[in-house]
């Protein structure tokens, strides 16, 4: 069976939130990770906190939707570590910058679906849909490893998970 490149993106977009693969998906890396446990961070500074790494994930989601849409651009951070900020603390602000991750996850699936065949014609500068797709769907992976660790190390990862 041959799946058209639309299909593989889709496929692909779904295990970086939604579906178990190789590697647990961002959905489950944050299942039950409370504000407290969120902002923590391990000794140092070489890592960031959950909720960073969160607030990073949207920023760029939302940079790629835009794009997408046609609409105008965010500011620009002013260096890439700017996008790891987080200003609100508690359970409620929490909440709410997952679902605005998942939201700007969704709507960009359905700009991706919309897409087709067409992901990776692109008549504008840059790189094409689809390429910036499948950057974002690698950027997930990478950062949702990250949360998976930082779980790790404070211990509000389970010691053994069942996925299928």
């Amino acid at each position: 069976m041959q799946n058209k490149i639309s299909e593989v993106l889709l496929q692909n977009w779904d295990y970086a939130m939604d579906q178990e693969d190789w590697a647990p998906p961002l959905k489950d890396a944050l299942d039950g990770v409370s504000s407290e446990q969120a902002l923590w961070k391990p000794e140092g500074e070489a890592a960031n906190s959950i909720w960073e790494t969160v607030n990073h994930l949207t920023y760029y989601k939302e940079r790629l939707l835009r794009k997408l849409k046609g609409l105008p651009k965010l500011p620009n951070a002013e260096s890439n570590d700017d996008t790891f900020t987080v200003t609100e603390s508690g359970e409620e602000a929490w909440e709410q910058a997952v679902s605005r991750l998942k939201k700007v996850h969704a709507d960009l699936r359905e700009i991706i679906e919309a897409l087709g065949e067409g992901a990776y014609d692109w008549g504008g500068s840059g790189h094409a849909p689809g390429e910036e797709v499948m950057s974002l769907i690698l950027h997930d992976s990478y950062h949702t490893g990250q949360i998976v660790l930082v779980r790790k190390l404070q211990g509000s990862w389970p010691s053994k998970r069942s996925f299928g």
